[in-house]
């Protein structure tokens, strides 16, 4: 049974524009996983890279219900492959405890994007 549902945009120039503000390291660090990090950095558009996943940490926080609140952040939520491969999300913290509270069993997430945007959405599945 589906018991959450969540979608975001994020516009690619906006993700550049923080990337190349004095602050940049200090957002990635707080924000992205090394993972994350060392794929986006890798990728042909770093920014690009970055407004998916931070789309899919968006989309995660509302298809959980709640946001960036109850102690939920960025951070814990990490978006796993996604280029090349079938994306994951994983779990820690405040994240994944406000997961196991709804039973959930599998998290589904879809990443999308274009020169000017990208998009996620994350479909959460209960335990039988």
């Amino acid at each position: 049974m589906i018991v959450g549902v969540g979608v975001d945009l994020v516009a690619v120039d906006r993700m550049e524009r923080l990337l190349n503000c004095r602050w940049a390291q200090r957002f990635i660090s707080r924000v992205f996983s090394g993972e994350e990090i060392a794929v986006c950095e890798r990728s042909a558009r770093p920014a690009q890279c970055y407004a998916a996943r931070f789309a899919a940490k968006e989309a995660l926080a509302k298809a959980l219900g709640i946001g960036f609140s109850r102690g939920v952040t960025p951070a814990q939520i990490a978006v796993r492959g996604g280029e090349r491969s079938r994306p994951q999300i994983e779990l820690n913290d405040a994240a994944l405890d406000h997961a196991i509270s709804m039973d959930v069993a599998a998290i589904h997430v879809s990443l999308s994007h274009t020169p000017e945007g990208a998009c996620a959405v994350v479909v959460l599945e209960k335990k039988d």
